[in-house]
């Protein structure tokens, strides 16, 4: 049996890399837009990242009974009193691009610190009678992109201390391990897993 679950996000980018993290597992994920879900668009007005993945969730709890997780996530800057961190998204809109927001974030760290943490916080909505919440966090610093080119979003100035890379150079795979968004999903299938709820898949031999 496969385990059904929705990933309230209409973004594709969220949604490849979700499935492909989970693909080793007895999960099919679907996003919004695979089941002709039109959320409106959430307030995402939490306190922290909990709090506003679980805002996303319930938005998607009238419309089904399936298990829901939904995520939010951030980049906090030490020096910078940990912004843009809840409002990493919008601060990039406010300034127009992701690669502007970057080379924003440089000037206001010339002589700074440049440590930095992504966190990615997931929320499970209809398995147990309150939500869960599983939470990830990817510790780096910020660099000078080498190229605006690779992932998206911060990803080209966000130096990994697992990968000893940035992101943005960093291949699928690699991030797939060693990302915020991995290491919360992690604790989802660990949870999953003991709870019976999923299966690892078989090893295919080639």
């Amino acid at each position: 049996m496969n385990f059904e679950i929705i990933l309230a996000t209409t973004n594709k980018h969220k949604l490849q890399e979700v499935r492909e993290i989970l693909s080793n597992y007895s999960i099919v994920v679907y996003g919004l837009n695979d089941i002709c879900l039109d959320v409106e668009d959430v307030e995402e007005n939490g306190k922290n990242y909990e709090e506003n993945a679980l805002i996303k969730a319930k938005s998607t709890q009238n419309a089904t009974t399936l298990p829901i997780i939904a995520d939010d996530s951030g980049l906090e800057i030490f020096a910078l009193n940990n912004k843009p961190g809840l409002y990493s998204n919008r601060y990039s809109l406010a300034c127009g691009g992701h690669t502007n927001a970057i080379k924003e974030i440089l000037k206001r760290l010339e002589n700074k610190n440049k440590q930095a943490r992504f966190v990615c916080a997931i929320c499970l909505l209809n398995v147990e009678d309150k939500p869960l919440f599983f939470v990830g966090e990817a510790l780096g610093e910020i660099v000078e992109p080498t190229s605006y080119e690779g992932g998206f979003g911060y990803d080209p100035c966000f130096y990994s201390y697992d990968l000893e890379k940035t992101f943005g150079e960093a291949s699928k795979n690699e991030k797939n391990i060693y990302s915020h968004r991995a290491k919360a999903l992690k604790k989802l299938v660990a949870y999953l897993l003991l709870n019976k709820l999923i299966t690892k898949k078989k090893a295919h031999h080639h």
